[in-house]
């Protein structure tokens, strides 16, 4: 396993997350796990970010992939009832264009206020989920002033406005680690014997580990509303945001 390869596929996505059609071979097929291809933009699914949709077209034949199943391979998950193609087929691979952009556009858009409130509140993040153009992230924030909401999104708009450039690079493990507050979630997500780290970088405002697919600046992002600050115990604030525009 590593960060640009995943069993016998190589992670597209990664090198390239503005790539949305791409020409590939089916390495292996599960009958219960579904598609291997030596070659992927597909975003499997990880940290909060849900898979990429797209389709396979292969001598005249469109397979739908639904999801992924990842393991000791990044399988594909077709459509039921779709055709698969055999082991050895050269396939087309194609993105559904507006899930992947909304969704890269708003894993960015948690970065930025995960680095505001970390930079303004201390706080850090104890969970997050997202789907197309609205996400949820809760942080340790035990004390939550009275106009938290309202400056909060304020603060978001200002750095997404910035047009901050959103840098990505892979580092060795101890090279990563040793960066200041690169883990911004209250317990180590990263692997044990992860011996390479990518590092998404919002130039200015956020730096940490990260696995997923994101825009180049924050301009991209577009407008942030915070639609809701709840309580989730003691210490744990869940805030809800949306993008819309």
């Amino acid at each position: 396993m590593g960060v640009t390869q995943h069993g016998h596929t190589v992670r597209l996505d990664l090198a390239d997350p503005t790539l949305r059609e791409w020409t590939c071979t089916v390495v292996h097929v599960d009958p219960d796990r579904g598609i291997v291809l030596d070659r992927s933009a597909f975003y499997p699914g990880g940290g909060g970010q849900p898979p990429d949709h797209g389709v396979l077209l292969w001598q005249g034949t469109q397979t739908r992939i639904v999801g992924t199943h990842k393991g000791d391979d990044l399988y594909l998950i077709p459509a039921e009832g779709d055709p698969v193609p055999p082991v050895g087929t050269a396939v087309t691979g194609a993105l559904e264009e507006t899930r992947r952009t909304m969704l890269m556009r708003t894993h960015s858009g948690l970065h930025v206020l995960c680095g505001v409130v970390f930079r303004d509140f201390g706080a850090l993040v104890t969970g997050n989920s997202m789907e197309p153009g609205e996400a949820r992230m809760d942080f340790n924030l035990p004390e939550v002033p009275a106009d938290f909401k309202t400056r909060l999104e304020e603060l978001v708009n200002v750095e997404v406005a910035a047009d901050r450039s959103v840098a990505v690079k892979v580092l060795p493990r101890d090279q990563a680690l040793a960066l200041p507050d690169i883990i911004r979630t209250q317990s180590n997500l990263i692997p044990a014997d992860e011996q390479e780290i990518r590092i998404v970088d919002i130039v200015g405002l956020d730096v940490q580990a990260d696995g997923g697919t994101h825009v180049a600046s924050t301009a991209q992002i577009g407008k942030v509303q915070v639609v809701k600050v709840e309580s989730k115990g003691k210490a744990n604030r869940r805030v809800r945001v949306r993008l819309v525009e």
